[in-house]
Parts: C-alpha cells; structure tokens; sequence
C-alpha cells in the first residue's frame, strides 16, 4: 500500500489533526486486486490492536483512521466491487469494522489531544524561561522520517544493541498469546469473532454472515466519517495524495498474501508519562460503545487457532513459558508496553523500516524440507508468519503452502487453507522463502514481481532466496522504494524472465545495513500445509 510511516519533524507528541491529515497521503492502486487490499486493511486492524494494547494511542489512532480512509474511500469504489459477488460481500464485512473503530477514535481523540496540549504547554513554559526541557525530544537526522511509534518516546531502544532483550521480550510475548489462545480453545471463537475473521478477507459462508441488505450503512458509515472529518482541518475528501498514484494497466497476477492488514501507517506511541505524569502512559483498553461491539482488547489473539494439516517440530521446540520461577506464566517483568525498538534502517525514500528478526536455524530447517524437490529440480517456498512486539517484527512460524513447482516457479494452491491457518493463529506475513535449485542467488524479475505483492502490504517483507549449489548461498532482499516497488507494480511484461529499466530495482535487506537480523535463540515453527 505504501508507507507505514508518518512524516514527522521530531518525535514530539502530534495533536489528532496532524496524524489525520498525514494519515490520508498513502499510495493506492486500484491494478491490486480487491481481495488483496481486503487483507491488507485487516493486517493494519491487527497492527492497531497491538498498538492499543502496548499503549500506543498515537499510533492506533493513525492506523484506525487510515483503514476507515482506505477502505470507505478507495476499495469502495474499487472496480471488482462489481465484478465479483465474494469480493462486494467482503468488503460489507470491512465497513462494518469501521463502524466498530469509529467508536475507538472518539475514545482515542482525546487521550491524544490532551497530551499534546501538555507537552505544548510545557514547551512554551520552557521557552519563557529559556532553559531546556528536563527530557527533550532528540529530532531524527536530516533527511529522513522518524517512526511514528517513536513519538513521544524518551529512551527508545536501538534493537541490534539490544537483540537479546528483543528476542525474549517477543518470546515471552508469544507465550502469553498462546496460552491465551489455548485457554479459550475449549469454547471456541464467538459468532462475531468469526465474523471478524471473514472481514479480514478469509474466504467461507459469507450468505449466512452477511445480508444482501448490509451494504445500506454506506451513507450512515460515510456520516460518521464525516463526523470525524469535521474535527479537522484537512478533511478526508481533500487527501492531497491518496489515490491513483500508480498506473491501473498493471496485467501482472499478484500472488495471494496471506497477510491480514495493510501494514502500513504506523503512527505512534502514548509513551510520554515523563511530561505529564497525569497521562497514563499504559491506558486500559478501549471498550467500544455498543454492547454488540466487541472489546478492543479481544483481539485475535484469543481466538482458538484451526489445527493445520502438519506441524513439524523445529530445530528447537518453544517452551510454553520461559524460565522462570513460576512455571505456568510468562517472563512477568517482560512488558512490551515498556519497550519501544526503533528502527534499525531506511528505505530510499526516507521512511522507516521497523526490525524483522529472523530466527537463525529457519533456512536449515526449510532446506531440509525443501531438498527432495531440490535433488529433483524443482522450486519450494515457504511463508515467513511473525507478529508485532514493541515497534519490531519477529518471525515465529514457517509455514510451507500446498504448492505446484517448476524449475523456474514455485505457486501456491488452496490458498483458503493459508489464509485460515494465519487468521487463527493471529498471524502477520512478513515475507517469503524460495529455492533456486540450479540457479545462482538473485532475484529474478518473476520474483520481483511475487515480492511486489508482500511489500506494498508491509513495507518491511522480505524475501529470502535459497541456491544451496551456489555461493552464495543464501540471500534477504527486499525491492527499493523508489524507485523498484513502483517500477515492478507499473510493469505489464509477463514472461518469467524479462528486464526492467532501472538498475537498483532490489536491494539486501540482511543488517547491515538492512533491517533484518538474524538470531539464533528466537524460536520458530513449521507448519506443513501440503497433503
């Protein structure tokens, strides 16, 4: 989709009409198929709820808005809307958790304004008396633009300084989720849960969810919005770059992505108790203001997963709970609220990039799976699923789809299955993983073009490409930005080897100087799909 960044000049706290009107300047193109966007708006929900949780409200705030944005503005009028019934249907479900954020704004409008009020407040203090403020905003260096989850934040930690504390704050994290998840798993997802799940763009019985009559509340979705659009300056309808960015004569047949939302605006960071500390820095969750709504804290996380065909034991099995003196629960002083990573590179256009840490036995693990199909000349891939701890992505699951393969390509089938399994175990698709049997270890311009499909979802997707006859072996890409992600989405050729005009079309993504790193202590599993 595009950036999930907001362009900021420090990393001050911004007032609600600042984020909104940043949150509206995204690229959008109307080429990508529905069903995509679809997944890309749940994957920005699900990114919000972690950012509700964590105590972000800035950046829960710019999120929410930017999928009430995406989705009542661009992917309504979106032209699939009227070439397929499943596409309409699911876009129903999309509008209705709209309706049910528009309630979680109004909670969050405020919270945000009046610590914006404060700290402006104590900036003009300051000024009177000329001396510095006891713990002032550091502004990023020239040039870039800072991470909105920074805003706000003090102390933000430099995450390959602190990889070791990364990794078992995630694990500790995802220990809590599943244990969660296991401890609502003899009851089973509630009807509006499942519902939910369906609005993220997983397809099942949409007739008995959804009522042909439901796409009535457009007008009385769009009045809440302009509810919203009333209280600021630059109101949705004059977005000054929201559409139509990219050309709409792509004929490229972008691969599923089993990604929830699109992992984009990324606004953020409720972290500034040490200005005011009237502001609660960990506020309680939002409770929306409909009894039908459900909490803003039942997130997926809770929702029982759906058992996939195969789980293979990775090389290190993952504890239930880390260490620690009580047995049953995890790392209790491991709190991800009080933890913020910034992040650990940039794309070409200044924004952002959030760390991605890559568990360090993954590409054994998968060569090993993968070496009948390789001995035999064929391509295998894998989907690299994670989550969202503190401003950082960790990889936690390798999941290997149903898949048909030549020796040039690898495609996914029964793509329904992929896209259940990540939903039910609330995960967010962080990229990809490939082998080049006989080839050497680059990316090739099919690809380029698969790879497309996972970035302009999540800037911060990877691809790892696997030539285990070659040196190098192994390499983590990602396209650049500008000017490859906009060069590959623009292309029309559709052979499986054809160039493209520019040069840097694709870049390493491995630290340094990318933003991924790998350790070898962050535990991971397979999930085998394939019958």
């Amino acid at each position: 989709m595009a950036s999930n960044m907001i362009p900021t000049g420090g990393t001050a706290p911004q007032s609600v009409e600042s984020i909104t009107r940043i949150a509206q300047v995204y690229e959008y193109n109307s080429s990508v198929p529905l069903r995509y966007w679809l997944r890309t708006a749940a994957t920005l929900l699900r990114e919000a709820h972690i950012y509700e949780r964590e105590g972000h409200d800035e950046q829960a705030y710019f999120i929410l808005f930017r999928h009430a944005q995406l989705v009542l503005v661009n992917l309504s009028k979106h032209p699939d809307t009227k070439k397929n019934e499943e596409d309409r249907k699911a876009l129903i479900a999309a509008e209705k958790e709209v309706q049910k954020n528009l309630g979680k704004l109004e909670v969050l409008k405020p919270r945000i304004n009046k610590r914006y009020e404060r700290y402006t407040q104590l900036m003009r203090e300051r000024d009177s008396r000329k001396q510095p403020l006891q713990a002032a905003f550091v502004p990023e260096p020239r040039g870039v633009i800072p991470d909105p989850a920074l805003v706000g934040v003090v102390e933000p930690l430099e995450a390959g300084e602190n990889r070791d504390l990364a990794v078992r704050l995630a694990q500790s994290e995802l220990n809590r989720r599943a244990t969660a998840r296991i401890s609502k798993g003899s009851s089973g997802p509630s009807a509006e849960e499942l519902e939910s799940r369906r609005g993220a763009g997983v397809w099942g019985d949409w007739d008995t969810q959804l009522k042909p009559d439901n796409r009535t509340t457009d007008q009385d979705l769009s009045q809440r919005i302009q509810n919203i659009r009333s209280n600021i300056d630059n109101p949705l309808g004059q977005r000054a770059k929201a559409s139509n960015t990219f050309s709409t004569t792509s004929a490229y047949k972008y691969p599923s992505v089993p990604r929830q939302k699109p992992l984009e605006p990324t606004v953020s960071s409720a972290q500034i108790a040490i200005l005011d500390k009237n502001v609660q820095r960990h506020a309680p969750p939002i409770l929306p203001p409909k009894e039908h709504m459900a909490p803003s804290r039942a997130i997926i996380d809770d929702i029982a997963p759906s058992l996939p065909a195969k789980v293979l034991p990775a090389p290190a099995l993952p504890n239930k709970v880390l260490p620690s003196d009580d047995a049953s629960a995890p790392e209790a002083n491991l709190n991800p609220s009080s933890y913020t990573f910034k992040p650990s590179a940039y794309l070409e256009n200044g924004t952002p990039l959030r760390s991605v840490f890559l568990p360090g036995n993954l590409r054994s693990r998968f060569l090993s799976l993968a070496a009948a199909n390789t001995n035999a000349n064929l391509e295998t891939c894998g989907i690299l699923c994670g989550t969202l701890v503190s401003n950082a992505l960790f990889i936690s699951k390798l999941v290997i789809p149903e898949q048909t393969a030549t020796s040039d390509t690898c495609e996914t089938v029964n793509e329904s299955a992929l896209f259940d399994y990540c939903d039910s175990e609330d995960l967010m698709t962080l990229g990809w993983i490939h082998t080049h049997p006989t080839q050497t270890c680059f990316m090739s311009s099919r690809d380029l073009h698969t790879h497309c499909g996972y970035q302009v979802m999540l800037p911060e997707s990877i691809a790892i490409v696997c030539a285990p006859s070659k040196n190098p072996d192994w390499g983590v890409f990602r396209l650049t930005d500008p000017p490859g992600l906009k060069s590959v989405l623009n292309c029309t050729q559709t052979g499986l080897f054809h160039p493209h005009a520019e040069e840097n079309i694709y870049t390493g993504a491995l630290r340094p100087p990318g933003h991924v790193y790998e350790h070898t202590d962050l535990e991971f599993e397979t999930v085998d799909l394939r019958p």
